[in-house]
């Protein structure tokens, strides 16, 4: 049957598709032809406007050339480098979220929906009527603490669906009323964060002033030998893999990263030697690399970026554990004389040093009960269960299992949740930071996102604004091809 000339076809087809090309020129192409055009340009709001006819002039770079001498560009890069550091631990909390929620052979309790259900409705108007009634905030966030203790448990215990559900929660609520409620949470004066540690810090500083020995002598030289320990550790483990040809050079550099960061941190700590921090960390780190490649031939060649996802998702595991080892080492002996005086709660956002940790902890709370664990859910249903019988029969323990089938199965989804990840990670921030510190204290937590925010809608400079946005473009293109080139051939291997 003939259903008309091409010409009549064509017309045709393009007319079903103009409300989508329309579309995408109105809301995609004109935008992006903009901003190219603004960021070569000195548009300002405050010049160029229907009340001042002032014609606009090309710039070329001078924008680009501005951007990279403002000592506040690199500030706010950094901070957005630094709230991107909790994505290992989101990834890896997201993951054993989806392990936890589904045990093979688990019990499940009768009706446990309607159980909890009841549970929370009669827990949650205690605690009101308690709040009503004088009790403190804190008294009021234990309650609540010790609830969702009771939930986590009881849905690992019985891996119902309700309990899913409960976990991807945080996913559910609005992302301006959690910024809100948290800022009411890590409230100074009357937060239940802070109303909660209040008893524990008073027990800790009474710990420390009735054995000042034990904390500012023994504590030190125990973190001392367990930093020595995970160092060698750490190095044993780099040698051996690049040996046997399991890790290329650019993962051998990452793992070295480990103990350079704990003698970075090190320095840091020392009165005086602030200044070698950054040299003295390269040249630990270009030191560890070099005798690890040149000391040791493998006998195995290895691509240069072999095994570089699990080296940097391990060092970002290990380097914490080891600068909180350094830390212990090179602080503990100031402890007691601290404890003379108390230890106090701090000022999560409004102190310097606590703001950007305090909106990580509530970054990594949100993304645990995310879609990534929704995606791993997804994943360890699909892993084929003759593989783990296949294991059992061969004696491999409930470890082994999981670096060696749960994990590798699991790779092509843990190099998408790194990418969005990362993509998120390098444009996110905004919302945190505008909701719950303006950007403060002295922009600590000011991102770039944040900073184009500023730069465009409240100074005006909208030119500049958009050559920020073109570097973050850059950036989050850059990283998402480096993870593409090398996490992809770990998830496809």
């Amino acid at each position: 049957m003939s259903t008309g000339s091409p010409r009549r076809r064509w017309l045709v087809g393009m007319a079903f598709l103009l409300p989508n090309i329309a579309g995408f020129c109105a809301f995609t192409l004109v935008p992006l032809a903009l901003a190219v055009a603004m960021a070569f340009s000195d548009w300002d709001i405050l010049r160029h406007n229907v009340f001042r006819h002032e014609p606009l002039a090309f710039v070329g770079l001078d924008n680009f050339s501005r951007l990279l001498r403002d000592p506040q560009f690199w500030q706010y890069l950094g901070n957005t480098l630094f709230m991107m550091l909790g994505l290992p631990f989101a990834i890896a909390g997201s993951l054993a979220s989806a392990l936890l929620l589904t045990r093979v052979n688990r019990r499940r309790l009768p009706a446990s929906g309607w159980v909890l259900g009841v549970a929370t409705l009669v827990f949650v108007g205690a605690a009101l009527v308690l709040l009503a009634g004088g009790m403190a905030p804190g008294g009021v966030g234990w309650m609540f603490g010790g609830l969702a203790l009771g939930v986590f448990v009881l849905g690992v215990a019985t891996g119902g669906t309700a309990y899913r559900t409960l976990f991807y929660l945080p996913h559910f609520t609005a992302g301006v009323a959690t910024f809100v409620l948290w800022k009411k949470l890590y409230d100074p004066h009357n937060g239940p964060v802070n109303a909660a540690l209040g008893p524990v810090l008073d027990g800790a500083a009474s710990a420390v002033r009735h054995t000042p020995f034990l904390f500012g002598e023994v504590l030190p030289v125990a973190a001392g030998i367990g930093a020595v320990v995970l160092t060698a550790w750490q190095l044993r483990r780099l040698r051996r893999r690049w040996h046997e040809g399991e890790i290329g050079g650019l993962a051998v550099t990452l793992g070295s990263g480990v103990p350079a960061a704990a003698v970075g941190a090190w320095c840091h700590w020392q009165r005086g030697w602030n200044a070698f921090a950054w040299p003295a960390a390269v040249a630990v780190l270009a030191s560890i690399a070099a005798a690890t490649m040149v000391r040791r031939r493998p006998w195995r060649a290895a691509h240069v970026s072999t095994g570089v996802a699990t080296e940097f998702a391990l060092a970002m595991l290990l380097g914490p554990v080891l600068v909180l080892l350094v830390a212990a080492l090179a602080l503990g002996p100031a402890l007691p004389a601290a404890a003379t005086a108390g230890f106090a709660a701090p000022n999560w956002l409004g102190d310097y040093g606590w703001a950007k940790p305090a909106l990580m902890m509530m970054a990594l709370w949100a993304a645990i009960g995310s879609n990534n664990m929704i995606l791993y859910l997804a994943g360890l249903s699909n892993i084929p269960p003759e593989l783990y019988e296949a294991a059992e029969m061969d004696g491999a323990t409930a470890q082994q299992r999981f670096w060696h089938i749960t994990w590798p199965q699991l790779a092509p989804i843990t190099f998408f949740v790194s990418v969005m990840g990362i993509i998120y990670g390098l444009q996110g921030g905004f919302e945190m930071a505008r909701a719950m510190t303006l950007g403060g204290p002295a922009g600590s937590t000011t991102t770039l996102s944040y900073y184009v925010f500023v730069q465009a809608f409240e100074a005006g400079r909208l030119g500049y604004a958009a050559a920020v946005s073109w570097i973050m473009f850059l950036l989050v293109f850059v990283m998402s091809l480096v993870n593409f080139r090398l996490g992809n051939r770990d998830a496809n291997d």
